[in-house]
């Protein structure tokens, strides 16, 4: 036996030995189980290129507006609805969720500051992540793209040039609420600007409104989501959301 191969046996045999020592001293620890008879979770299948999972709701596929009341005069073509003739509202009420939707503010600027390519998600039609074209346009930070309005600036401006195409991907937590009204929790959000995270786990102070502090007034576990016309012709596509309750 050569002096590496022996080497190689005097270490394994000291730790075996020491193995043996511990068990027979009754400190090998056994294997940690929580007890809890977890269900299995449902499979399946991931989407590709920013599409839907297979357990996500379609809200729009580029074809129509059929799962939202308010947009019978939006603009349908090439894939994406186009705003015009005020918001959009869900057809379908949501609570804790995950929402994904694709948005292009105009190529042609105009305007500045709030008046260019102002629109806006509204979880639960109350809490408001803010879509504005916020390439080289300043306005106020908790108002910029990508800001939980009125309440926190996004952590850092990702958003691209204006006629792109760009991303949010939203994880929400809804409030809850005791039976008397009180609020118990309050809602929290995470935000994903173009694949970069702009806000992780905020907590919300209440409804986002331009003329009010914030506030919590109790409400439903689930209501609608809403897409603001704020007069800018904004494009969007590819919405679809994932129900977490």
């Amino acid at each position: 036996m050569n002096v590496a191969r022996a080497a190689w046996w005097r270490g394994k045999g000291r730790c075996v030995w020491g193995l043996l020592l511990l068990a027979a001293a009754g400190l090998l620890a056994d294997e940690y189980k929580s007890g809890i008879e977890w269900p299995e979770p449902p499979v399946i299948t991931p989407g590709t290129d920013q599409g839907p999972p297979s357990d996500a709701i379609v809200l729009f596929d580029g074809t129509d507006l059929s799962q939202w009341e308010g947009g019978s005069q939006w603009i349908i073509q090439d894939g994406a609805a186009t705003v015009r003739g005020g918001g959009i509202t869900s057809k379908r009420a949501f609570g804790d969720c995950q929402l994904h939707l694709e948005f292009a503010t105009p190529e042609k600027v105009e305007g500045e500051g709030q008046g260019r390519g102002n629109s806006g998600v509204y979880l639960m039609g109350m809490y408001e992540v803010q879509i504005l074209d916020s390439y080289e346009n300043t306005t106020y930070y908790d108002g910029q793209c990508g800001a939980i309005y009125k309440q926190y600036p996004p952590l850092v401006n990702a958003c691209r040039k204006p006629g792109e195409w760009q991303t949010y991907d939203i994880i929400f937590t809804r409030p809850r609420f005791s039976a008397d009204g009180k609020l118990e929790t309050p809602g929290y959000v995470t935000v994903l600007h173009n694949g970069v995270v702009i806000h992780n786990h905020r907590e919300l102070l209440g409804t986002t409104s331009w003329d009010m502090a914030p506030q919590y007034t109790p409400h439903p576990d689930k209501l609608p989501l809403f897409i603001q016309d704020h007069g800018n012709p904004i494009r969007f596509r590819n919405i679809w959301i994932r129900e977490l309750e």
